[in-house]
């Protein structure tokens, strides 16, 4: 009786496939990656504003302390470049236990004046106690509807162990939320943020600083607000300017303003 043909392919042929396979799962991944980074990190220079900008992120600001000294507000808020303009800024309040940014108030009052959706943010100091740094700050900063949630700046150590920063951070955000009755929003950089902050800190907003690359920020949780650049240019500001980014549309940000 004649043997029956095995049904199997060669090995060889069976190695072919596979390689097959995951060359076109490979070249798949590619391009789903080139989508997502033309979607989120489309960026175009922009003579005026003196650097490369993000233009598929619907709402653009910046964020200002002191050393941008006194600020045409109305002319930060009427320049528009293109279909860019300044939809919100984040002002520097105050620092560590009792420090107040001296064109605060000013920046504070201006920037409602002209329209401008401003928020708040203190400058941490990790050697200090979170509970009398929020203190500060809530001297500080009075919120109204229309206003950002509160912000904690923190991105250097000062040599304080990891626990003792995280103890004192989440002081700050715990007695700056129960008084305000919003959840704050913390900011840093990628590096801080992974080394010292991480999931213990996850379910805060998170407006972050990455310059160095212009998909998106390179963080693996959700963001809010981007920092990209730190040496733009606006008109009514002197010096270079912090640019930032919203991640989401009118209707998200709205969301996240304080409502009462």
């Amino acid at each position: 009786m004649a043997k029956k043909k095995s049904g199997k392919k060669p090995l060889g042929w069976r190695i072919l496939n596979a390689l097959m396979i995951i060359l076109i799962i490979i070249m798949l991944c590619v391009v789903v990656y080139e989508w997502w980074t033309n979607k989120e990190g489309k960026f175009v220079h922009y003579e005026e504003f003196g650097i490369e900008v993000p233009v598929n992120y619907e709402i653009h600001g910046i964020d200002v302390s002191k050393y941008q000294r006194q600020i045409n507000w109305e002319a930060v808020r009427k320049m528009e470049v293109g279909n860019i303009r300044l939809g919100f800024a984040f002002i520097k309040a105050t620092e560590g236990l009792g420090n107040v940014d001296s064109q605060f108030r000013r920046n504070w009052k201006k920037a409602k004046e002209v329209g401008m959706p401003r928020g708040a943010y203190h400058f941490f100091l990790a050697t200090k106690s979170g509970r009398r740094q929020a203190e500060n700050f809530i001297r500080t900063v009075k919120l109204e509807p229309g206003d950002l949630p509160p912000v904690l700046d923190v991105e250097q150590t000062y040599g304080v162990p990891t626990t003792k920063i995280q103890k004192e951070v989440q002081e700050w955000l715990d007695v700056v939320e129960e008084y305000y009755g919003v959840k704050p929003i913390l900011y840093t950089n990628v590096v801080f943020y992974e080394r010292y902050l991480g999931e213990k800190f996850d379910r805060y907003p998170l407006w972050i600083a990455h310059y160095l690359q212009k998909e998106r920020p390179r963080i693996g949780r959700d963001w809010h607000f981007w920092q990209y650049s730190e040496t733009g240019n606006v008109n009514g500001v002197h010096g270079k300017v912090d640019f930032n980014v919203f991640r989401g549309d009118s209707s998200d940000f709205r969301r996240l303003l304080i409502t009462e």
